[in-house]
């Protein structure tokens, strides 16, 4: 009886391996598409940047600062496959003003034609404790963070829509994810990405549209470099606990599954395992990807439970040693 119940959970999984395909879309092909790369100028940005014109994509950076827009041209334009290929560069702040975020994107698909991919990721951060982020920071982060994403995408989903295909980008953070010490000004922008991103895939689905979002883990990036320079010490000692990715490894996952229609995209085994964890009634691309959500949610639970309770540790150690520093200065 034990053998025929394996057997007939062996037959099962092989055939949602098999049908699987069968129901996931149809990859998005990159040779002569049209990628825009907004926050393009460094970083995450610039890598799938270069990831996409490496695959013969037509590319139109979007970013504040002008030079460091034209210097990233230079440098992608070192990766073309044909002589054909183009990079647009439009400097823009796609986080103030609407009409005008929509009237360079037309500009961009006048030149370049109809958008197939947009890869939103302009983003800033700032950390420190909840009581000592300025109120103006919080304000500012949501604007770059979440509006900074809606404009372009709203610039651009009417004409997606009218041609039945396209993908959409959100570059989110495990951060947004996972509420850790120090984020509480930039964890809930990203944790707004989510929100919109499901809502707006159950819009767009039946136009042939989908969306990815992508949670990289801490990356080796400026932007990473200058965050660091003022987290709180419970804030480094958390990330401690987990590797600092490449920003070009972190962009080869994001392509290939922005490519392949995925709703989640997550890099390495913590990556993996939080998707799982937050999976909660997200979309799946596949019956397969459903499973895998169902079998391993139990023992991944587990172990964020550990995590959590380690997190909690270190938030407690820092707090005693912080108040005995405190008790020792009086002391004196």
């Amino acid at each position: 009886m034990l053998l025929l119940a394996v057997a007939f959970i062996v037959a099962f999984v092989l055939l949602l391996y098999m049908v699987s395909p069968l129901i996931s879309p149809k990859p998005l092909k990159l040779p002569g598409a049209h990628v825009v790369v907004t926050g393009g100028s460094s970083g995450i940005g610039k890598c799938i940047a270069i990831e996409c014109y490496k695959q013969g994509a037509f590319i139109t950076l979007i970013a504040r600062d002008e030079n460091k827009l034209l210097q990233t041209k230079k440098e992608i334009e070192k990766f073309s496959v044909n002589d054909k290929q183009v990079v647009l560069c439009i400097s823009v702040d796609v986080s103030k003003d609407y009409e005008q975020v929509e009237n360079v994107l037309k500009q961009a698909q006048e030149k370049l034609g109809p958008v197939d991919m947009l890869v939103n990721c302009a983003g800033t951060s700032v950390t420190g404790k909840f009581e000592d982020i300025e109120v103006n920071s919080f304000e500012r982060l949501m604007a770059v963070n979440y509006l900074g994403s809606v404009y372009p995408s709203r610039a651009v989903i009417a004409t997606m829509k009218e041609r039945r295909m396209g993908r959409i980008v959100f570059v989110s953070s495990q951060a947004g994810q996972l509420g850790l010490f120090g984020y509480t000004a930039y964890s809930p922008t990203k944790f707004a990405l989510r929100g919109l991103a499901e809502a707006l895939q159950m819009e767009v689905k039946p136009y042939n549209i989908y969306i990815t979002v992508a949670y990289p883990p801490d990356t080796d990036t400026p932007g990473f470099a200058e965050e660091s320079k003022t987290k709180p010490l419970e804030t480094k000692l958390i990330s401690e606990t987990s590797s600092v990715c490449q920003a070009e490894q972190v962009a080869r996952v994001i392509v290939k599954d922005a490519i392949q229609g995925n709703f989640n995209s997550s890099v390495g085994s913590d990556g993996y395992m939080l998707s799982i964890l937050t999976s909660g009634m997200s979309p799946v691309t596949s019956i397969t990807e459903g499973l895998q959500q169902v079998v391993c949610m139990g023992i991944f639970r587990i172990v964020g439970l550990f995590y959590l309770g380690s997190f909690d540790s270190i938030v407690r150690r820092c707090m005693m040693q912080r108040e005995k520093s405190e008790s020792a200065d009086k002391n004196e």
